[in-house]
């Protein structure tokens, strides 16, 4: 199972947020470069990256914080936050990304995702944001009526590489990841799951990698290793073990 250390972007800051909010930021640091090789040297081959301005404005906004990651980190990085459109998927590709996150669009407009599905084989994964139990969009600022399982199950056999599913409910703050919820989609879906949203401990790294063999390919962390709750290196271990 794969741990991916998170960093996410605000005004070229490094930062978390509390359930999504962006007036609940906490500021970790100024060079989003430095931070990843920092997750380099404790062992990460995989960075996740949010790009929450332009979860909200639908466009690319820390594009220069995200070049300087691609440049530095080793391994992979997989990128989300506002990406709608097959232009802004080609420059995220083309730039260096290895994978790149669909959310709003993957509700809005699943051919079109299907379409980069199939056009950049094994690099385009699918966010399902729970609030609930139902879809939320647009930086979570929008729950539509969709249940997760549904949009999930629209993307079988599309060829993504990952379903990413956080419950809002618990992202920044370090509730523990909802188990039951994860594991319930990756069984019900033939696409590995992701999960994401209140990792507080290595505990939650390994209950979630004992359900490796059911499809949880991975687990997302941010405030836990910020705040000294998760050693990354212990995690990088433990998951490795699942």
């Amino acid at each position: 199972m794969i741990v991916f250390p998170a960093i996410d972007l605000k005004g070229g800051d490094v930062v978390r947020l509390a359930e999504g909010d962006m007036d609940r930021a906490t500021i970790y640091g100024d060079d989003p470069a430095a931070q990843a090789m920092l997750f380099a040297d404790a062992g990460a081959e995989h960075l996740h990256v949010v790009d929450l301005d332009g979860s909200f404005a639908g466009e690319g906004r820390n594009i220069e914080a995200v070049k300087a990651i691609v440049e530095r980190f080793p391994g992979h990085v997989q990128l989300g936050g506002g990406i709608r459109d097959a232009r802004a998927v080609e420059g995220w590709f083309n730039l260096g990304v290895s994978r790149v996150v669909m959310g709003s669009a993957a509700l809005k407009d699943p051919e079109f995702v299907k379409d980069m599905a199939k056009h950049w084989e094994g690099g385009i994964v699918v966010a399902v944001d729970a609030k609930d139990g139902m879809v939320a969009t647009e930086g979570w600022a929008e729950v539509s009526d969709v249940p997760v399982v549904d949009l999930a199950r629209r993307f079988e056999d599309a060829g993504v590489a990952a379903l990413l599913f956080t419950d809002i409910g618990r992202d920044g703050l370090l509730k523990g990841v909802n188990i039951d919820a994860t594991v319930e989609l990756a069984r019900k879906v033939d696409i590995p799951v992701i999960a994401s949203g209140g990792v507080k401990g290595l505990d939650d790294i390994h209950v979630l990698s004992l359900h490796a063999h059911e499809g949880i390919e991975g687990v997302i962390t941010g405030r836990a290793l910020y705040e000294g709750k998760l050693d990354l290196a212990a995690a990088i271990a433990m998951g490795a073990r699942g």
